[in-house]
């Protein structure tokens, strides 16, 4: 777990001085009318890690498999209304989030990071394959759409 919580203390460094090298025009940009803006690029991450933050938590204790509830992630940007926040409310919501997420991680015994989860479709992971795709999935989002 080390390298996922290298991974996400990286990107609390990096993603803040990105976003302040920018123009508040250029992050509520969006590419086009259905696509989100960088700054809701950032809000979807954190929808993403109160989703997981609690997956991550739930996983340790509830039956196994933990069956993995989906979220509208469209419906959840769109009323979290992170287009008309300020940049700095949303990445100080997002480093906290990702600094809590780095607690839980710390805390997670080896022997618990085989639990299994049902993600649906018949198809299970561990919860230690459910914590690095969080960070990949960070990472998609970062590089394909925050700087690209």
């Amino acid at each position: 777990m080390k390298n996922v919580i290298d991974g996400l203390n990286h990107w609390m460094n990096i993603v803040p001085k990105e976003f302040n090298r920018m123009s508040e025009v250029e992050l509520s940009e969006r590419p086009l009318p259905n696509k989100w803006s960088k700054k809701e690029t950032l809000g979807h991450l954190c929808d993403s890690a109160i989703n997981n933050l609690g997956r991550f938590i739930n996983i340790q204790y509830e039956k196994q498999p933990y069956v993995i509830a989906s979220y509208n992630q469209d419906q959840w940007a769109a009323l979290q209304n992170y287009q008309k926040q300020s940049t700095e409310e949303i990445l100080n919501l997002w480093c906290a989030l990702n600094k809590q997420i780095i607690q839980v991680i710390n805390k997670i015994p080896a022997e618990k990071l085989s639990y299994r989860c049902d993600l649906g479709n018949n198809e299970q992971k561990t919860l230690e394959w459910l914590i690095q795709d969080y960070l990949e999935h960070m990472e998609h989002h970062i590089n394909n759409q925050l700087f690209k």
